[in-house]
């Protein structure tokens, strides 16, 4: 029951880290939960590099933060996920998805409904917000003591094959029981995902890592040591929602939902 409950306690972390390093036993602590994960006939695809190194930390960190400004300040981000931003609680609590954006500034709070809207975009860039949400990111990288870098053995993963979708399943495993395992060892871990909406970024967190021909950087994660009292960020959202198990699970067949 006590990994069940650490399960349904799943978190996410939006905030800062502590500043100590993170130990080298929990660290090796975390490669063996990753390795304990199934993957397609025992071929342990997957492939991880611990990042402490200030100098690498700080330019991924810029590297984030630079495309968040990007994203945000040509409309990408918004267009490109508009479908996941709530803004009320009623939506959350009808859709039981996506992002609620419950923290805004209180100069944006008016014109949550036009972000969407060339309009809206024009307001953001007079108030700042692209170098601002730029600027939160690569703090919040910058301010992490561990980065987590997950490759693929091109080997195992080739796109377009099965073997593509074990990989990419055993990577997913392997990384769901250290987000798993963080939460006992009063950790958190965030997906550090700006750099991967564009390509020259990638390109540049894929060369500082030197990653060589025969692995596919896939992901790169910040981990950390949770502060006893978190503050939240300046601009920041909600998403403890969960679908119900009628809207998606169903018995024997896709035509009749599970009811609770």
């Amino acid at each position: 029951m006590d990994l069940i409950d650490g399960m349904l306690a799943r978190r996410t972390t939006n905030g800062p880290f502590r500043p100590d390093p993170v130990s080298r036993e929990h660290q090796h602590l975390l490669m063996r939960v990753a390795q304990a994960a199934p993957s397609h006939f025992n071929s342990q695809p997957w492939r991880f590099v611990l990042i402490e190194n200030p100098d690498t930390i700080g330019q991924v960190a810029a590297i984030a933060g630079q495309s968040m400004t990007e994203l945000i300040e040509g409309g990408v981000f918004f267009e490109r996920y508009r479908r996941y931003f709530r803004f009320t609680e009623k939506e959350m609590q009808e859709r039981r998805d996506g992002i609620h954006i419950d923290h805004l500034p209180g100069p944006l709070k008016p014109f949550t409904r036009q972000v969407f809207s060339d309009a809206g975009l024009k307001l953001m860039r007079q108030l700042g917000v692209p170098k601002k949400l730029g600027e939160d990111n690569r703090k919040l990288v910058a301010g992490s003591p561990l980065l987590l870098a997950v490759l693929l053995d091109k080997g195992e993963y080739r796109p377009g094959e099965l073997s593509g979708f074990y990989s990419v399943f055993g990577m997913g495993a392997a990384m769901e029981n250290i987000w798993n395992a963080v939460g006992a060892l009063g950790m958190g871990i965030q997906f550090v995902s700006t750099p991967m909406e564009i390509p020259r970024h990638w390109q540049a967190i894929q060369d500082l890592l030197r990653v060589p021909g025969d692995l596919e950087l896939m992901a790169v994660y910040r981990l950390g040591y949770l502060p006893p009292d978190q503050a939240r960020p300046s601009i920041d959202w909600s998403s403890r929602h969960r679908k119900r198990l009628e809207q998606f699970v169903y018995r024997d067949t896709c035509e009749q939902p599970e009811r609770e």
